[in-house]
């Protein structure tokens, strides 16, 4: 997916909020409780948040969170350095590119993404730290959502040189 500009970003984000309601929707017209948990764990009830199919529901939280600290992540991204010629974002998917956002003018900005109760969760920070450890990118982050986090940098869990943290507000 690339975004260029805030607008792109907006489209976006209507597109989740159109696959979240279609999933809360389908799951509201289950009748039995037990059928709902069936669905929601085996089934396809779920919307992938940007492409329009059917998708397991966990597998809709999961990648809808992730897609949502990536665009949010992109917002500050373009406002902050404005030579990127814009962003190639690909959250959790990196047979297709070496990191969940890359600028397009190529090794200026690269950044992973991830949201999770916690930034130690699964040590996923320090997986996307040592990713980054090796990336070329002049600019390099961590952007993450966890509950309990205010928005902003936190230097405190900066453990590379050269690769800030950022927990992001969704």
């Amino acid at each position: 997916m690339i975004v260029r500009n805030q607008s792109d970003i907006e489209q976006h984000l209507a597109t989740i909020e159109a696959s979240t309601r279609r999933a809360i929707e389908a799951l509201g017209s289950l009748a039995r409780p037990a059928d709902a948990l069936r669905q929601m764990k085996f089934g396809t009830i779920g919307r992938h948040p940007i492409e329009d199919r059917a998708l397991n529901l966990v597998e809709q939280i999961n990648q809808t969170f992730s897609y949502l600290v990536a665009l949010n992540a992109a917002k500050w991204l373009l406002e902050t350095h404005l030579d990127t010629g814009g962003l190639s974002l690909a959250p959790g998917a990196h047979a297709s590119q070496r990191l969940d956002i890359m600028s397009l003018q190529p090794n200026l900005v690269g950044a992973e993404v991830f949201a999770a109760t916690s930034p130690s969760s699964n040590r996923k920070l320090d997986k996307d730290l040592k990713r980054l450890a090796r990336d070329s990118s002049q600019h390099r982050y961590a952007f993450f959502y966890s509950p309990g986090y205010a928005p902003g940098r936190h230097s405190k869990l900066e453990k590379v040189t050269g690769v800030q943290v950022h927990c992001i507000d969704i």
